[in-house]
């Protein structure tokens, strides 16, 4: 395999003004005051992209996702490290970047195409490719500024991949616009990833990530905590990032409560279609808790099939051991392996205390005909 994205030791510093003169003559009253901090955005990150992977990259607010992809497109330089390219390269870094408000979308397109290095010449042969595919074609000969967020993002998104670049980097634009558009933009990221380019995604969406990415890195706090299999890394994602506590706050709680194991009465997780299933969630908490229970069940595709409303589901653990019993009356999935994803959230649902990813696979199987996920138990009659 080729490398075409290699991140060397990279690290990005800022200085944070405080108390900035606002005026010449504040300048020049007052020249002592004010200050300045030094902030790390980055420190020392390094991996590398082969060719074909798609690379999902995930961290809070403020962790360094779009500084350090503002660095591998050339956006921003590095304070120390280096960032090696091979192949044409193209970005959707944030809402409108590069756009030009006053112009009109058929102008921003040839811009925003000379940005991505490409000739006037090469836009016209894709031009109607990309408004076709935008689907803003009564509005490209107007100016930007009148633009909805929506319709930025089927531009620019329009524009990237209809250039055909060798690496595509994406952030956080697929969260914009209507369902049936983003459908489409993810159809078209499948199809780049069967011809074989490079993708970088940050996005806050697991799910996302996990139908996706072949792997996934973890940012926190400027460090990359994470770079592994997508399980691996969306499980410290889950264990040390969610929520709006403190990182070391999160990481105490997951160790306050833990999950142990799941089994079932019979052994096994093999279920027909149609019939119902107990099992039991076996987990360990230090000390008197009282959260939610969560489940996810997946396919092996990486598609969300259900996750159970964590509110409606609350748990009062004792210190020790602790099992809880979850029934499905009757599951209409069709033939297929699907995977489990149990966890114990706080009260509010907003920070995990304990997490099992894959804790069980369900081996589903249906003795009809029809395709798809699930039974829906239509009763065909004519009228």
């Amino acid at each position: 395999m080729t490398t075409v994205v290699d991140v060397a030791n990279v690290s990005k510093d800022f200085k944070i003004h405080y108390e900035r003169h606002q005026s010449l003559k504040e300048r020049l009253l007052h020249p002592k005051t004010g200050s300045t901090e030094d902030f790390s955005a980055l420190k020392d990150i390094s991996f590398e992209v082969e060719e074909g992977e798609t690379v999902g990259i995930l961290g809070h607010n403020g962790s360094g996702k779009s500084t350090l992809l503002k660095c591998i497109c050339g956006v921003l330089q590095p304070t120390s490290g280096e960032i090696r390219l091979r192949g044409s390269l193209a970005a959707l870094l944030e809402l409108g970047a590069g756009f030009q408000l006053e112009l009109s979308g058929r102008d921003n397109v040839y811009i925003y195409g000379a940005m991505l290095g490409f000739t006037r010449k090469r836009i016209d042969q894709i031009f109607e490719d990309i408004v076709d595919f935008s689907e803003i074609q009564h509005f490209i000969d107007t100016p930007v500024k009148f633009y909805s967020s929506g319709m930025y993002v089927r531009l620019a998104f329009a524009v990237a991949v209809n250039v055909n670049p060798d690496i595509l980097v994406v952030d956080e634009v697929l969260a914009v616009g209507d369902e049936r558009f983003q459908a489409k933009c993810i159809d078209r990221i499948r199809n780049f990833q069967e011809e074989g380019r490079a993708i970088l995604l940050v996005t806050h969406s697991a799910d996302q990530v996990r139908s996706l990415a072949s792997r996934a890195i973890v940012l926190e706090s400027g460090l990359m905590i994470a770079n592994g299999t997508v399980s691996d890394s969306l499980r410290i994602f889950r264990e040390h990032l969610l929520g709006d506590t403190p990182s070391n706050e999160v990481n105490d709680h997951s160790a306050e409560v833990h999950i142990d194991s799941v089994t079932t009465p019979s052994g096994s997780f093999d279920v027909h279609s149609g019939a119902s299933m107990h099992f039991d969630v076996h987990v360990t908490s230090a000390t008197a808790y009282s959260g939610n229970f969560v489940m996810e069940i997946f396919t092996r595709a990486g598609v969300l099939v259900s996750r159970s409303d964590a509110q409606g589901a609350p748990i009062n653990l004792r210190p020790g051991v602790n099992t809880i019993g979850v029934d499905l009356p009757n599951i209409p999935l069709l033939d297929g392996v699907f995977d489990i994803n149990v966890g114990v959230v706080d009260p509010r649902g907003s920070n995990v205390k304990a997490w099992g990813e894959k804790v069980a696979t369900m081996q589903v199987t249906y003795g009809g005909r029809e395709g798809g996920l699930v039974e829906l138990d239509a009763s065909i009659r004519q009228v």
